[in-house]
């Protein structure tokens, strides 16, 4: 008995934080089917090519930069998610400083996760999930830490869990958690040029493991 082959994608979901808001990286297509329509970053796999070696080569076509944060979120196969034939989508996300990349291409560009147009495909149920996990990764992991740069104040933290989970946190508690829990380490510097009073610039720790309960 013959069967045929389905064919094997990788779709990458690149998270940033832009102009105060969560933001994903789209594609416009260029061909059918979906010509015109936003779509997220991805490609067919190459035959000698591993699933997460595929992930790095799209994020790095678009984006310039490959040492982010990269996790393979979830298998898409629904056997009419592509009219063209059967594929099967294998997903990741990125999370990214927006101030480390270079957008590659006319055709890309950033779009509030929030706000976004219609996705072609089933991107939009893809980016839903990714969007799901990517609150559970901060509620449990030190995740929050890729969207910012190596240096950072308390406020700039705090401003990436609010525009994540799209709510307010108290600026005492969420202070206190955060030096509770040893997250960050005091650079010994503050922030300069700015009409307020400097604030202090905080960085990683290192000492720290990924997984801690922030949340």
């Amino acid at each position: 008995m013959a069967f045929e082959d389905p064919a094997v994608t990788v779709d990458v979901i690149i998270f940033t934080i832009k102009d105060g808001r969560l933001q994903l990286l789209c594609v416009q297509r260029e061909n059918e089917p979906f010509k015109g329509d936003p779509a997220l970053p991805g490609g067919f796999i190459d035959i000698n090519e591993s699933l997460e070696t595929a992930a790095t080569r799209i994020l790095e076509e678009k984006t310039g930069v490959t040492d982010v944060y990269l996790e393979q979120l979830y298998t898409f196969g629904d056997p009419d998610r592509d009219p063209r034939k059967r594929v099967i989508t294998v997903s990741y996300f990125a999370i990214v400083n927006h101030d480390d990349v270079t957008v590659s291409g006319d055709d890309a560009d950033w779009y509030p996760v929030r706000d976004r147009p219609d996705l072609a495909f089933d991107h939009d149920s893809i980016v839903s999930y990714a969007n799901q996990r990517l609150q559970w990764k901060l509620e449990y992991t030190t995740a929050a830490f890729s969207f910012l740069p190596e240096q950072f104040t308390m406020s700039d933290l705090q401003k990436v869990y609010e525009t994540v989970f799209d709510r307010s946190f108290d600026k005492r508690n969420f202070r206190r958690k955060i030096k509770k829990l040893d997250l960050v380490e005091d650079t010994g510097t503050k922030t300069e040029n700015v009409s307020h009073r400097p604030a202090t610039l905080y960085r990683p720790n290192k000492d720290v493991g990924e997984i801690v309960e922030i949340l």
